[in-house]
């Protein structure tokens, strides 16, 4: 009897450790999420949007904990321009001088810590994958139940992309495109 007893105390205390810290993948709606770039140089700015290709965050208890997203690089456009500019910048942005789609298609950020700062907020820490060079990030996480969001501003030259920047190219004058992009990011679920 002593034994039904401890195997069925066991039994529960594993169904009750299991149930306190459930873990699921919080798939991304990627169709209704948005992000929105922006990219500024002396004489002015641009902004565009770019896809979502796959992402999700990993939940425990109701909290991210972690979390991969892949952008497809192919779908960066421009939203402040049209007709041939548009074409041009946008044509410019794929290229090799700027992030290489080509070569490229897909940039990716693979969350590897998140920790609760307040209600809703979340310090995040992840690696950004910009044509094949990695490099961290940290942002703040804005999380609901259904949604999150997040700004992140963006050192092109860590990874790659030097076009125009006075960090790599000297005399450009008011051709000088800052290193800073900055990322709007709005998820559902």
């Amino acid at each position: 009897m002593k034994n039904r007893i401890l195997k069925g105390a066991a039994a529960s205390l594993v169904i009750l450790t299991t149930l306190a810290f459930t873990s699921l993948n919080k798939e991304v709606n990627i169709k209704e999420s948005k992000v929105t770039w922006k990219g500024e140089k002396v004489t002015g700015s641009h902004t565009g949007t770019i896809q979502l290709k796959e992402g999700h965050f990993i939940v425990e208890d109701g909290n991210p904990v972690g979390g991969e997203f892949v952008m497809d690089m192919t779908s960066l456009i421009s939203t402040d321009l049209s007709g041939e500019n548009k074409g041009k910048l946008e044509g410019h942005l794929k290229s090799d001088d700027f992030f290489g789609v080509e070569k490229y298609p897909t940039s990716k950020l693979v969350i590897t810590s998140i920790s609760k700062k307040a209600d809703g907020v979340y310090g995040a820490v992840g690696d950004l994958t910009i044509k094949n060079k990695t490099n961290k990030v940290t942002f703040d996480l804005n999380w609901k139940e259904n949604s999150a969001s997040t700004s992140l501003s963006i050192d092109r030259s860590k990874y790659d992309v030097r076009y125009g920047s006075g960090s790599f190219f000297d005399n450009l004058g008011d051709k000088t495109i800052y290193d800073n992009f900055d990322l709007a990011v709005d998820l559902k679920f």
